[in-house]
């Protein structure tokens, strides 16, 4: 079953002003299937957790959804099945990078998105942090 992407929009619509180009929507609606709840991904790698060394918004934001798809891939899914993100920054200036960059990735899937611009993150070198959850569908077979 195809997961339901109410009033779905696209950020250049939503801020004219910016450069952005997400498709994302106002809600998502998920029948059956097999959750997936992905921990706060940064800009180190996922075997080693060694940071990417940039300091790079664009480089790192490439790298955090990199580790997104590669962890719905590892658990069955793919990036059609993510259904939500909430996007992490230190620095308000980066947004447009970081969306920009994100949306590479998230272009056709359209999942609800909430950005918060915080103090710090765990490490004072991490610019971008993104969390996601996927749901994968149970009729799904890679």
């Amino acid at each position: 079953m195809e997961h339901k992407r109410h009033r779905r929009f696209n950020t250049k619509d939503t801020y004219p002003e910016q450069n952005l180009n997400n498709d994302l929507c106002q809600a998502v609606v998920t029948e059956g299937g097999k959750t997936v709840y992905l921990r706060g991904q940064c800009p180190q790698n996922l075997d080693d957790f060694v940071n990417i060394a940039s300091g790079d918004a664009i480089e790192q934001t490439h790298k955090v959804m990199q580790n997104i798809r590669q962890l719905i891939e590892e658990c069955g899914g793919t990036m059609e099945h993510l259904v939500k993100v909430v996007v992490y920054i230190t620095d308000v200036r980066h947004r447009e990078d970081v969306y920009r960059t994100m949306g590479e990735y998230i272009e056709g899937v359209f999942p609800v998105s909430t950005g918060l611009v915080v103090q710090a993150l765990a490490r004072p070198e991490w610019l971008v942090e993104i969390d996601g959850t996927a749901v994968i569908p149970t009729e799904y077979k890679p």
